[in-house]
């Protein structure tokens, strides 16, 4: 099925699509190229990933892009390579070498303190090209534009950074890493971070998002399979079910909230699903004392 054919005489059903983003594409390029695939302009994207990355890109498809600001992507995982010998202007492999040194007989047992020391509770300060705004400004346009950008450290969570594989070549070393970290940690920083403990510099040289929040890439499709076939990775009522704590209710509590009104608390911290008797999405809510009230309905009544 060509795009054009898809757009002219296929309906769109609202929900998300999970897709393998490749390398050399913004985020805002996959957004453009699923909607011509997808035949629809509501298409919107949870987080992003630098062109550079590859992996994991949660879009949301018409009412769904509502959805995406509640989604809660707290958690990712990452397979990344570090090169160590090497400081850039990015602190990742599209930057401008700005110094290298050998790194190439860098102790084993000093890259495993590095780490270690970089695993868990940490303050980390992120890449000045960051979409971080100061000031109302994007980091990264202020760095780009060269002026210079002093971000603040910020508590970050690193709860896995595992050594897979330690390659060394003349004068670098290169690291295989698995990361498991918050939302808001920056894997770059990591990179940069790790090679200035050890006085050698470092960047990081490849970036593979495998999983965000619940998602993953066993859910995951390219562009070219999308292109394919066409179609959604979950509808609503899965998207709901897989993103957040689940509550049926009876079928008068659910045309309550397909009307907006509050109902009972469930006693739920957070933002939860309600699902009507029949196992459909009908409301994400959260308590409020001794009631509930809906933050999106999902299913308005009619």
């Amino acid at each position: 099925m060509s795009e054009h054919s898809r757009q002219a005489h296929t309906p769109v059903e609202p929900g998300l699509l999970i897709v393998d983003k490749p390398a050399g594409m913004t985020s805002h390029d996959v957004v453009s190229r699923v909607r011509r695939i997808m035949g629809t302009r509501r298409v919107g994207h949870a987080g992003t990933l630098d062109p550079m990355a590859t992996g994991v890109l949660v879009l949301g498809l018409e009412r769904a892009t509502k959805l995406l600001g509640h989604l809660a992507l707290d958690t990712k995982s990452y397979l990344a390579t570090i090169r160590l010998g090497a400081t850039t202007t990015t602190d990742d492999a599209e930057g401008e070498v700005l110094s290298e040194v050998d790194a190439s007989a860098v102790p084993e047992d000093a890259i495993r303190g590095g780490v270690a020391e970089l695993t868990g509770d940490i303050q980390q300060v992120p890449s000045a090209v960051s979409a971080i705004k100061v000031n109302g400004r994007r980091a990264y346009e202020m760095a780009r534009s060269g002026e210079t950008v002093e971000l603040a450290a910020r508590p970050v969570t690193v709860s896995r950074f595992d050594i897979l594989a330690l390659r060394r070549t003349e004068r670098t070393t290169d690291l295989d890493v698995l990361v498991e970290c918050s939302s808001g940690t920056y894997v770059r920083a990591l990179a940069r971070d790790l090679g200035a403990g050890l006085g050698v510099g470092g960047h990081l040289a490849e970036l593979r998002r495998t999983r965000v929040g619940p998602f993953g890439l066993a859910t995951a499709r390219t562009l070219e399979q999308l292109a394919a076939e066409p179609g959604l990775s979950m509808g609503l009522d899965e998207a709901v079910a897989a993103a957040f704590p689940r509550r049926t209710v009876d079928a008068a509590i659910a045309r309550a909230l397909s009307h907006g009104q509050v109902v009972p608390a469930a006693g739920v911290e957070g933002t939860y699903g309600m699902f009507d008797p029949e196992g459909r999405a009908v409301a994400l809510v959260r308590d409020r004392g001794r009631t509930a009230k809906p933050v999106f309905v999902i299913t308005p009544a009619s």
